[in-house]
């Protein structure tokens, strides 16, 4: 048991995401028959309407959450404390930032801004300001962890807009992703109000071996002080990753701890048309920019259900099982 105290963060809204018009398929999860119809014989255990609400809601409990019961399970057992799961904005009306009444309670905050765009999550100042201090104290770790803005094509004609959506659609190839879905609203403005913006951009389709599994990760071991990719060889396979872009003071603040390589046989995508072969997978606040600890990833590397589960479970033992830094 390591004695350390987790919390898992999502950062959405409940009600803002669930009451989304199924008519419109952009910037929205989709509702449970669609994830059955789309995907089927998958999730045909599902399908009772009776016992499983179809709706976006349903997704949300049966499809997206269980993702992280792993880690959750993990983590619990190797500390010896429950992981706490909070919901920003819950089915019960009740509001939950990230104040003090919930960080004083931890020291390893995870983030999960899992948040659609058209929702329009902000970290508030006091939010900023309790994170701020969280990360104040040494040994205190938050993980901010946004998914994929794919399709994302502000200021360009209709013709260049179903252009760029079709080039990405082809390129991460998931039937079940519509032309434009952005997530991470809240991230973003988290990580802007503690000066190291970042940006969770496209959705980019990460490089597999031979054999199916993950392809190795191109690790800074020099910058890995905390130690938390040791052992960890890769991260996962699912289809649409971000790069994680660093802007403003976080091109100085913030160092890239890990790259992921992007499928050499994927369609052409906007991001690789330059040459590149990698993106910026896993962000890490330079030494001396908190006294903690802040790490900028995919929501997805606390999923077991995207390849990789091994690897990702070392990351998880290495995240709960850290020493304090000198």
């Amino acid at each position: 048991m390591t004695g350390r105290k987790v919390a898992f963060y999502y950062a959405w809204s409940r009600p803002g995401e669930i009451d989304a018009p199924l008519s419109v398929i952009e910037n929205r999860f989709p509702a449970l028959f669609e994830s059955r119809r789309i995907l089927y014989p998958h999730f045909e255990e599902l399908s009772d309407p009776a016992s499983f609400d179809q709706g976006i809601a349903g997704f949300l409990d049966r499809i997206l959450k269980k993702n992280f019961v792993d880690f959750v399970a993990q983590a619990g057992a190797q500390t010896g404390h429950p992981v706490l799961e909070v919901e920003r904005d819950g089915g019960d009306g009740r509001h939950r930032p990230l104040d003090g009444g919930l960080l004083e309670t931890i020291d390893t905050l995870i983030v999960i801004s899992f948040d659609s765009l058209r929702t329009r999550q902000q970290a508030s100042a006091a939010e900023v300001d309790a994170i701020r201090s969280f990360l104040a104290i040494p040994g205190n770790l938050v993980f901010v962890c946004p998914h994929h803005d794919v399709g994302e094509a502000a200021g360009l004609s209709d013709a260049d807009r179903k252009k760029l959506q079709l080039a990405q659609f082809l390129h991460h190839g998931d039937r079940a992703i519509p032309p434009q879905q952005g997530f991470g609203g809240f991230a973003r403005s988290l990580l802007a109000g503690l000066g190291v913006p970042v940006e969770n951009r496209f959705g980019l389709h990460p490089a597999a071996e031979p054999d199916g599994s993950p392809a190795p990760l191109e690790i800074d071991v020099a910058l890995d002080r905390l130690r938390l990719l040791a052992g960890v060889t890769s991260f996962n396979l699912h289809p649409h990753l971000p790069h994680l872009e660093r802007r403003g003071d976080a091109v100085a603040k913030m160092e890239v701890l890990a790259r992921q390589f992007i499928d050499p046989t994927a369609a052409p995508h906007p991001f690789t048309q330059d040459g590149r072969s990698t993106f910026d997978a896993l962000l890490q606040s330079k030494r001396g920019v908190f006294a903690g600890d802040l790490l900028v990833g995919d929501a997805t590397l606390w999923s077991s259900l995207a390849g990789g589960a091994d690897s990702l479970r070392r990351l998880w033992t290495n995240v709960v099982r850290r020493e304090l830094r000198a």
